[in-house]
């Protein structure tokens, strides 16, 4: 069940220009929803990518993500980076954009993003629908 996590404050959706509000990059998450997530088997594991996401995060306050059917878990998103001319751009001290798991256990995936206007979005896949080759 989606909830929005407490203690979050809607933004003002003022478009920028720059797709750091829910007005903006909304559109965009609905219409690349198949690409919110990927598993890639790499080096004897199963890599779970959340990257583009991260590249649309400076619309979203929150991020959180089930593994089989487990409990929600909060991912924290890094930091938008205003100060650039491209905020959303994922440098090399906002982490890896992935989580790293036994090879062949990822076999579904639910997200959950929670829009900085608070509106919620939650999306499922299974492992065949977004893994890599």
């Amino acid at each position: 069940m989606a909830v929005v996590p407490a203690g979050l404050v809607a933004e003002l959706q003022i478009p920028s220009g720059k797709f750091t509000t829910a007005a903006e990059v909304k559109p965009i998450l609905n219409a690349t929803k198949g690409n919110w997530v990927a598993v890639r088997e790499f080096d004897g594991q199963d890599l779970l990518y959340v990257t583009h996401l991260w590249s649309w995060r400076c619309g979203l306050k929150a991020m959180a993500i089930s593994v089989n059917g487990e409990t929600m878990q909060n991912w924290p998103l890094p930091p938008c980076h205003d100060q650039f001319a491209t905020p959303n751009a994922v440098l090399p001290e906002d982490g890896a954009p992935y989580l790293t798991l036994r090879l062949g256990s990822v076999q579904n995936i639910t997200l959950q993003i929670v829009y900085d206007d608070l509106s919620l979005d939650v999306a499922s896949f299974a492992r065949g629908d977004v893994l890599i080759p």
